[in-house]
């Protein structure tokens, strides 16, 4: 099937990716312009986005870029703003910025906690909070946020400030989305388990194996019951349908992407 989004806008953050391959973002861009949509694609770092431009207009897609600090209320208002200044309108909105830091309440300093705080669940309330009311004065809309299977279970690693602030975007997203219901607002999460991105490579390898990307990854494959690791095609894959008109009926809940991760005992 192709033109499920087609006429829509969709705000993607976290559009630009650490290195090369399918990190959440870049997917997501290439994936909703295969379908249809404008993507007005959001990063911190222009030098991120550059591959996803390469492989959305490959696509037939068209793209606005913009850089913006999601954790800042007064450049995300402003974010919007240029989207809706260039294509009239805001659809779908989709939240892809998310990171880890190591340790538990004990170890981690109360200034990485804040920042993972920030990071990982003020930026998904502040675009919220900025896109709900123009969905609401177009008569509807779709939002998908990015939480993580650490948000439901511990996944292998201490990462305490991530899995609140993963947990907190699967709760916001219940609450936002029966808030909006009535509206015609849908509000739902897409949660990845280990996927192969290339932020293993870049980040989670020095946090977790000593740099060592093998061990990281045949210890992140053997929790997964289907055998492989997905990347960011299958989350991108699973926000396209929450996006799209077939999900009509689907708000306040959320599609686990793990490969059977998290229904394991052990």
């Amino acid at each position: 099937m192709v033109g499920r989004l087609d006429g829509k806008v969709a705000i993607i953050t976290g559009a630009g990716c650490v290195g090369p391959g399918w990190g959440n973002g870049r997917a997501a861009c290439v994936r909703f312009a295969e379908e249809g949509a404008k993507i007005f694609a959001v990063d911190l770092r222009a030098d991120t986005l550059a591959e996803t431009i390469t492989r959305t207009k490959a696509a037939g897609g068209e793209i606005e870029t913009h850089l913006c600090d999601v954790t800042d209320r007064a450049a995300v208002e402003a974010m919007v703003a240029a989207c809706i200044a260039r294509f009239g309108r805001v659809d779908i909105l989709v939240n892809n910025v998310g990171g880890s830091a190591k340790g538990g309440p004990a170890q981690m300093d109360e200034d990485t906690w804040d920042r993972q705080i920030d990071f990982n669940l003020k930026s998904v309330y502040l675009t919220c909070r900025a896109v709900l009311p123009v969905m609401e004065a177009q008569g509807g809309g779709a939002i998908v946020n990015t939480s993580s299977t650490s948000g439901m279970r511990w996944t292998g690693a201490a990462q305490s400030a991530y899995a609140a602030t993963k947990a907190g975007v699967i709760q916001f997203s219940k609450v936002v989305g029966v808030e909006y219901a009535a509206r015609g607002v849908r509000v739902n999460t897409v949660v990845p388990g280990q996927l192969h991105t290339p932020m293993v490579e870049a980040r989670l390898a020095g946090q977790r194996a000593g740099g060592d990307v093998d061990a990281l990854l045949q210890s992140r494959l053997a929790r997964i019951p289907l055998g492989f690791m997905g990347d960011g095609r299958d989350t991108a894959n699973a926000a396209l349908f929450l996006a799209s008109d077939e999900a009509r009926f689907i708000t306040a809940t959320e599609i686990v992407v793990d490969g059977g991760m998290t229904a394991r005992c052990d």
